[in-house]
């Protein structure tokens, strides 16, 4: 397997819970590893509140795979199994989240009309740095937005693929709201998506979920990217580093719209 050169320094990997702290501004923290969540760890060893401490924008889920949470302004929000929105309390716990201290670095604008592939070809072509993590807000009115949520999970937990063969697939018309997410690199190691990670809620923050597809507005949608110089990632106690590449057809699986 081989890694970019480029992100040798910049990714940090801890096991076992490391307190080690991040310094604000340009980096990222990543509680567990995507590949850990694929294989049903869904019971995590950080809180919310220490979450509170690592960043205040981002996107991952609670304890039992229960919804999608978006970090937001420094509130901490999660979408239910229908889209509804609600705030996470400080003491809940997390088995994988990414949180950055949001400082944007481009500012950029998507025309009218474009949907989800033409949002991420717009970013590609203005944003460099392809091995590095990115970190994106989009706002604006959209014309649609198709997210999902998938319910809480009961132990034996079962592999994510399976859960999310179960996701709850709604549609939000003539919205506005904002994009919160990543752009990663394919860093093997299982460690995060490969590609555009995105969840979406509204400007009453009342719905909202993973995003699998979007169609902008009538108007420019605003986007601002922050590049994440660092990613560092702590496991739980007993997850370990996979060394395995994701296939395409498991990132489309994860990433969009299987109906």
């Amino acid at each position: 397997m081989a890694i970019d050169e480029r992100l040798i320094g910049a990714l940090h990997l801890t096991s076992g819970g490391a307190s080690e702290e991040l310094g604000a501004g340009h980096r990222a923290f990543q509680a567990s590893t995507l590949r850990a969540l694929l294989d049903g760890a869904y019971d995590g060893d950080v809180t919310f509140a220490e979450l509170a401490r690592r960043g205040d924008f981002g996107i991952g889920t609670l304890n039992g795979c229960d919804g999608e949470m978006i970090a937001l302004d420094g509130r901490f929000l999660r979408a239910d199994v229908g889209g509804e929105i609600s705030e996470v309390p400080p003491e809940a716990r997390t088995p994988f989240a990414v949180l950055t201290f949001f400082e944007p670095r481009h500012r950029l604008a998507v025309p009218p009309g474009a949907g989800f592939d033409e949002l991420c070809a717009t970013i590609d072509a203005q944003v460099g740095e392809e091995a590095i993590v990115h970190a994106i807000r989009a706002e604006g009115r959209f014309t649609s937005v198709r997210c999902r949520s998938v319910p809480k999970q009961s132990k034996p937990y079962r592999p994510l693929a399976e859960v999310i063969a179960g996701q709850r697939v709604f549609d939000l018309a003539d919205v506005e709201g904002t994009l919160v997410g990543f752009r990663f690199p394919n860093l093997g190691l299982g460690v995060g998506v490969p590609g555009y990670h995105l969840h979406f809620v509204d400007a009453d923050r009342a719905r909202g979920g993973h995003v699998l597809d979007c169609g902008v507005g009538a108007a420019p949608l605003e986007v601002e990217v922050d590049d994440l110089a660092d990613l560092h990632v702590e496991t739980p106690p007993g997850i370990a580093i996979g060394s395995e590449r994701l296939t395409q057809a498991a990132v489309d699986a994860l990433e969009r719209d299987q109906q």
